[in-house]
């Protein structure tokens, strides 16, 4: 009982120790003494202060502080290639407080809309700027060709609207959406003037911004740099053509595979294949001479074992386009998912990585990517279903259709005026679109 009661006090005393620490971080935080420093910090962009920027510094200063504490260690890594990039294109330096609203500082994150690396670039934006993307090479996690992408990306915004809150603004949403919050603003040209017309994720976004670049330049008075930052690998390129397995590259230059992933993120698999190009790999400036001596030698054996497999899981993996032909279809009535997978000889799941797509639901007019192998026989589109000439009636003198062999849902409302396939489900308590032949149906 002694021993507990000690260590209760202890408990108890630390825990006094960790609420006076993070009081002294609150007060350090009051509203008048925020203000007074961002005026500090005022320079080519503008950092607007107010009560939603307020909420966000405290946020990532008091409340997460072992995040911030992260983001910072890994700025250690990152900044310095933001940093030169900026300088190369004559952007503000505080454009690489971006990265972390963006990121966090993670190179190889994706978000759920699918937006990707340092930068969070959507896939056919990273290609409207040329960042690579197969199944070994996805550039949009490449720290220095995503940044430089970045700051191309920024300077045409910043042209476009002459002012870097909207520029910030159109990054997060899209140009069109600031061009109509201005529009339906009756075209004020400030952020804070528009703010309401934005989408809500754009609104936060940029006092995210504001708290992030503030938070990051006082972080010493808050306490928050880490004890350790993260470690910095100097790097150089090999180009490498062909086939190469990392790891053996790695094992032959006698460094870890780890550091090898570390300094090449935008390298999705244990392999790398470029036939057209030789492909830039980035090793430690310490191995680099040794690789550049024995560059023959060392592809030879790294081109030696793990291709068939790599080759094997890019044909199967959900979504491969690895060997296929591009088509485009344009969704016409009647077309379910399911039918237009079955034509192109594809799965649906496949179909619905290449396009993006959450559910089975498509609309009329959609353009639909599918990938197929050469020499795919595309099979015709199949008839529309008969319409029915005689509707049996029930005992309960309800309307029914016996289910025939082949029958869908979609052609089942086709054979009757009135009919959906959503009505079909609800008169008869259907949760799937799954049918048996000889199923009674009730239709009306």
């Amino acid at each position: 009982m002694k021993h507990t009661f000690i260590l209760t006090l202890l408990i108890l005393s630390q825990f006094s120790m960790a609420q006076t620490g993070v009081d002294a971080f609150i007060e350090n935080t009051t509203y008048d003494l925020v203000q007074d420093r961002l005026s500090c910090m005022q320079g080519e962009m503008p950092l607007h202060f107010n009560n939603k920027v307020y909420g966000f510094i405290n946020y990532f200063a008091v409340r997460n502080r072992d995040y911030t504490k992260e983001v910072i260690r890994r700025s250690t890594i990152y900044f310095p290639i933001f940093e030169a990039y900026l300088k190369q294109y004559n952007l503000p330096e505080a454009l690489k407080y971006l990265a972390i609203v963006e990121s966090g500082l993670r190179p190889q994150i994706i978000s759920r809309a699918g937006a990707g690396g340092l930068w969070q670039f959507m896939p056919y934006t990273g290609s409207m700027f040329k960042l690579h993307q197969d199944w070994y090479i996805d550039e949009r996690f490449d720290p220095y060709k995503a940044t430089e992408a970045a700051c191309k990306y920024l300077s045409s915004l910043y042209a476009m609207f002459g002012d870097w809150e909207l520029a910030l603004a159109a990054y997060n949403s899209g140009p069109g959406n600031v061009r109509k919050a201005i529009r339906r603003s009756g075209y004020k040209k400030g952020f804070w003037e528009i703010y309401k017309y934005l989408p809500r994720e754009t609104r936060s976004y940029v006092p995210q911004f504001v708290a992030v670049a503030y938070t990051m330049h006082y972080a010493e008075e808050y306490n928050l740099l880490p004890n350790a930052p993260a470690f910095f690998i100097e790097s150089d390129t090999l180009m490498i053509k062909g086939y190469a397995n990392l790891k053996t590259l790695a094992q032959n230059l006698d460094f870890c595979y780890a550091d090898l992933q570390k300094l090449n993120p935008n390298l999705k698999r244990f392999g790398i294949k470029s036939t057209k190009v030789a492909y830039p790999v980035r090793l430690p400036v310490d191995k680099i001479e040794e690789a550049r001596t024995n560059r023959d030698t060392l592809l030879y054996l790294a081109a030696l074992n793990g291709k068939k497999d790599l080759e094997y899981l890019a044909r199967k993996s959900p979504g491969s386009t690895y060997g296929r032909d591009k088509h485009t279809y344009k969704v016409k009535s009647g077309d379910v998912l399911g039918v237009i997978a079955n034509r192109y000889n594809v799965r649906v799941s496949d179909v619905k990585k290449w396009n993006r797509l959450r559910s089975n639901t498509i609309r009329i007019g959609q353009k639909l990517t599918i990938w197929t192998y050469p020499n795919t026989k595309i099979k015709a589109a199949p008839v529309a279903a008969p319409v029915a000439k005689h509707v049996p009636i029930n005992f309960n003198g309800k309307k029914t259709h016996t289910v025939q062999p082949g029958d869908t849902l979609w052609d089942i409302s086709n054979m009757y005026k009135g009919l959906n396939i959503e009505k079909i489900k609800t008169l008869n308590n259907l949760q799937t679109d799954r049918l048996k032949p000889g199923q009674i149906l009730i239709i009306g």
